[in-house]
């Protein structure tokens, strides 16, 4: 890493070397030219690594100018050299301004990539300690106030107490869920293991484990198989997708998991037979904005499964169900892979497979004729 001493260091081994070029150019009269061009480009290399000051840039640009200009001018005068050669000095001065323009301009673009990237790291730090206190110290109170509702809710057996206690605890479950969900989306930025899974059997657990939770007609579908994934970060966007259509569905209902394979990737779809999904509403459910608050909830749950779907190369698919109802899911393109081809078989001079007949049948054994009679 670049700092003030190492400067400081080249510049001072810039001037030594400079200065022993120049007096070179004095006692070399007419072959001046490779010690001439030796201080100029070590010039540019030492500014291009370090960084100066105008005033040094300056002051360098003048000394070298006036330097090697005396000297060539000299040996022009004395009749070492034409004075048509001592045009290379404005020459080379013109180049050096012109190169450490361009210098400068890269010095001012490196230190606001510099500062963005600090002023990015800060941000990302503040939205990481904003969503551990908005899910780790919130939990913690919404549990409390959970236990103290069901507790009145039992100790009461009047209507009024009744419906007003099942109020709040729904609206605490609400809660719950969008700091489980905070939780989530911060766990996407991080470094999860992707694996080798069997996909179907992965789809299959995931409707096994969501059946008792709602009462629904459960099915599940694939013919995906082997893929490589993070199965944490598949389920997390596949609940999801699950919750959402346990919203928009009521008892009897179907909700399906179908996934499925072709010659460029993977589907997994979420398919009910709810209420559906208006179709102006599709394009702001694959394309929008994180986080963006949706007309059913707060958005966070596309949000982490348009996340997967990203971190995965694919892209989430919205439209209409079979059955009047919704089928949203992640469209993750995937090469399929190709076995090893079979080896052709070596050919007889007559140029037919080794092994068979001049009709194309299998011959098995020896050769007639190679390695002996057979034993008997």
């Amino acid at each position: 890493m670049r700092t003030p001493s190492t400067d400081r260091l080249l510049a001072g081994v810039w001037l030594l070397f400079a200065t022993v070029n120049v007096v070179l150019m004095w006692f070399l009269p007419g072959e001046e030219t490779v010690p001439f061009h030796l201080v100029w480009i070590s010039l540019a290399l030492v500014y291009g690594f370090t960084t100066w000051r105008l005033s040094w840039m300056v002051a360098a640009l003048a000394a070298v100018t006036t330097s090697t200009g005396v000297i060539l001018a000299h040996h022009a005068a004395v009749g070492e050299i034409r004075w048509e050669e001592t045009a290379e000095e404005p020459l080379m001065a013109v180049i050096f301004i012109v190169m450490a323009w361009h210098v400068h301009r890269r010095h001012v673009l490196l230190h606001q990539m510099r500062r963005l990237g600090a002023a990015e790291r800060d941000r990302a730090h503040r939205q990481e300690l904003l969503v551990r206190l908005a899910s780790h110290e919130l939990r913690t109170p919404l549990t409390i106030a959970r236990g103290y509702t069901e507790l009145v809710r039992s100790n009461h057996d009047d209507p009024a107490t009744t419906e007003d206690t099942a109020v709040v605890l729904d609206e605490l479950d609400k809660a719950t869920r969008i700091a489980h969900r905070l939780v989530t989306l911060m766990q996407l930025e991080q470094r999860h293991e992707v694996r080798s899974v069997d996909l179907d059997a992965e789809l299959a657990r995931i409707v096994r484990r969501w059946t008792p939770a709602a009462d629904r007609q459960w099915s599940c579908r694939s013919s995906i198989g082997p893929t490589r994934i993070s199965p944490e970060r598949l389920e997390a966007a596949l609940d999801c997708l699950i919750e959402n259509a346990v919203k928009f569905t009521g008892p009897g209902d179907r909700i399906g998991l179908v996934g499925r394979r072709d010659q460029t990737g993977w589907t997994v779809e979420v398919v009910d037979s709810g209420t559906g999904i208006p179709a102006a509403d599709v394009p702001e459910l694959v394309e929008g904005r994180p986080g963006r608050r949706t007309a059913t909830g707060t958005g966070l749950g596309l949000s982490i499964v348009r996340a997967v779907a990203g971190a995965l190369g694919g892209r989430v698919v919205v439209g209409p169900g079979p059955d009047g109802g919704a089928r949203v899911g992640l469209r993750v393109p995937e090469r399929v892979p190709t076995g090893p081809s079979r080896p052709e078989p070596p050919r007889t001079p007559a140029g037919r497979p080794e092994g068979t007949d001049a009709a194309g049948r299998r011959v098995s054994g020896r050769p007639s004729g190679v390695g002996g009679a057979r034993p008997g």
